[in-house]
């Protein structure tokens, strides 16, 4: 893979530089948040939240894994997503650049934080991320994650792990290589995929992740939500096995025009647990979203995965709006400033 230095290959001044920093910090800081709303509600019927939430569903947190704001493990393994492609550039220039790799060997440190009782010290190659204690938490992973990453074999498109799964828990940790805003978007779009097959290894999970990953690269370059998505069904339909992806993203297009937004538009699209599901109903709500306030819960109150749905609307709210858009009182986040380190050491990576 090659990869180009600054979008278009020119280069940035102060105004686009805090432009960028601002969509960074907005896409993955959105995407913590829409996971932590959907958190409390992940496995609930509609009926069911509105039973105990009121007529509208959730409008802000709700109590998950002993606390409000908790995050799950969307917002985990999107971190240590984050966590190897800061590591891939850093190790760019060093002759041994290989970002799945990189990428790999983040997601095996998330795999033991999801194993082990805490960090463990004499780890000197785990890094920073992977010595925060809030992390060492089961917060209802895919089966497909725990198992594509319980043993140190990476999977391949030509070898994948779980070549059968399509799980969601691809694309709820695959927005961060959208923020690659100096790379080509076809080695974006190949990045999510090879990455995918490292858990997931049916056609349907990587792509769907890839025009996750793709669209966020569209909207942080400077594309409307709509011209991002229309992208990447042109670039869809250069690989092989795209119909579902591409069909999800059309249902989510076609819907926008069959009138006002509701739980009743987004169910009707799926629940969110395989991958081109949630990417569907995720880009859906921010098509439609009025406000990111609007999106987020529109994204969460459905008899679905609320967590992941949430996730991947506000990963591209934030891209689209950036930071400063996201909804003040639902930023009251568990450990968000672990995020924004996070977020600001790639942001720093990329230049």
């Amino acid at each position: 893979m090659t990869a180009v230095t600054a979008t278009g290959g020119g280069v940035w001044g102060r105004a686009e530089q805090q432009d960028f920093r601002s969509r960074v910090r907005g896409c993955l800081l959105g995407g913590a948040i829409g996971d932590a709303l959907g958190a409390g509600i992940e496995f609930d019927s509609l009926e069911t939240i509105r039973e105990r939430h009121g007529p509208h569903g959730v409008t802000d947190y709700v109590p998950a894994y002993g606390r409000r704001g908790a995050v799950t493990d969307d917002t985990q393994m999107s971190l240590f997503t984050v966590d190897g492609l800061i590591r891939a550039h850093i190790r760019r220039d060093s002759g041994v650049w290989h970002p799945p790799g990189d990428v790999h060997a983040a997601h095996l440190r998330w795999y033991r934080t999801q194993r082990d009782w805490g960090p463990d010290e004499r780890r000197a190659g785990d890094g920073w991320l992977a010595r925060q204690e809030w992390l060492y938490a089961r917060r209802e992973p895919g089966r497909a994650c725990l198992l594509g990453l319980g043993d140190a074999r990476m999977g391949t498109p030509e070898n994948p792990k779980n070549p059968d799964s399509k799980g969601c828990g691809t694309v709820m940790r695959s927005a961060p290589f959208g923020l690659l805003v100096g790379w080509d978007p076809h080695l974006v779009l190949q990045l999510a995929v090879e990455c995918s097959a490292h858990t997931h290894g049916h056609p349907t999970a990587g792509l769907s992740a890839g025009a996750l990953a793709l669209i966020v690269h569209c909207v942080v370059r400077g594309d409307g939500l709509d011209a991002a998505v229309r992208k990447t069904l042109a670039h869809l339909a250069a690989r092989p096995h795209h119909e579902e992806t591409t069909d999800a993203l059309r249902r989510a297009l076609g819907a926008v025009r069959q009138g006002t937004p509701g739980p009743d538009r987004v169910e009707a699209l799926g629940e969110g647990w395989t991958a081109e599901e949630a990417l569907s109903i995720g880009v859906y709500c921010a098509l439609v979203a009025q406000s990111p306030r609007h999106g987020l819960l529109l994204a969460v109150n459905h008899g679905g995965d609320s967590d992941s749905t949430g996730s991947i609307c506000g990963n591209l709210l934030g891209a689209l709006h950036g930071e400063t858009v996201l909804p003040p009182t639902l930023a009251h986040l568990a450990a968000r400033p672990h995020h924004e380190e996070t977020t600001d050491a790639l942001r720093r990576a990329l230049g």
